[in-house]
């Protein structure tokens, strides 16, 4: 019953990870590709189809009772035939599914972007510019969505191939390969997203605050005294074209009042 019951569980927020990273690829699609400014709207919509999807995927298995010991943890059990093909249609199906909508999503999210700042220097617009480069900044990071899941399930899917193909010749190291990178999924995650540089920042002044004095000189540095480089580059730039606007609007000021 436990594992009946860890199986299940595991398969339900497997399937729903991977559906959340749609929904964001989805957005981000919507508002940079086809400019629609509703996606709070769909909030709704969102839930309704990642839980619905996911508990769909779950009850399949419950069906023919195909839940219970698959290898390393529990899940769909691979024991036989109709076994390993459920568990491709209700586990590997939506996964790899999941990877090309988001991997053609960030292709066009990324072709759209590089149009809008050839259009940007070609009427010379440095704000437009500036925008363009702190989207595509944000989408670059965006951009980790499929590659943590083909990361984190390459091995994994590799191995059911083979494992179907040959199942009485299984590969150790593929085995060892399998299991590490699935479990590594939630790292990979917290690291791509949770160790930005805001994040960074404020551990470390949340860890000064607990040192010692005699310890604090081999954390302090530059980086924590002064804004990183790169944001006062972006200042600057942007104080740049908001002193040649407003020189513009000055100057036309002047000539409107001659």
């Amino acid at each position: 019953m436990l594992c009946f019951l860890q199986g299940m569980l595991t398969q339900f927020f497997s399937v729903a990870s991977f559906l959340w990273t749609t929904t964001i690829m989805y957005t981000l699609h919507r508002t940079v590709v086809r400019h629609k400014a509703d996606v709070e709207e769909l909030e709704p919509t969102y839930h309704l189809y990642v839980w619905a999807t996911s508990f769909v995927m779950t009850v399949i298995p419950i069906i023919g009772n195909d839940y219970g010991h698959a290898g390393a943890w529990c899940g769909v059990e691979n024991g036989t035939l109709f076994g390993k093909i459920l568990r491709f249609i209700t586990f590997y199906l939506p996964l790899w599914g999941a990877i090309l909508f988001n991997g053609v999503g960030y292709f066009q999210v990324i072709r759209t972007l590089g149009h809008t700042m050839k259009m940007a220097q070609s009427m010379s617009d440095r704000k437009q510019q500036m925008e363009v480069r702190i989207n595509s900044k944000a989408v670059n990071r965006l951009s980790y969505y499929p590659l943590i899941l083909i990361a984190s399930w390459a091995f994994a899917t590799i191995n059911k191939v083979y494992d179907f193909i040959r199942p009485t010749h299984p590969i150790f190291w593929l085995y060892c390969a399998h299991v590490a990178t699935a479990s590594l999924m939630g790292l990979f995650n917290s690291i791509a997203y949770g160790l930005n540089s805001t994040v960074r920042r404020t551990l470390r002044e949340r860890i000064l605050e607990h040192l010692p004095d005699k310890y604090k000189r081999f954390w302090v540095s530059e980086w924590l005294t002064s804004p990183p480089t790169a944001f006062i580059q972006l200042e600057n730039i942007y104080l740049d074209d908001s002193f040649a606007i407003s020189g513009r609007d000055s100057a036309a000021s002047d000539q409107s009042q001659l």
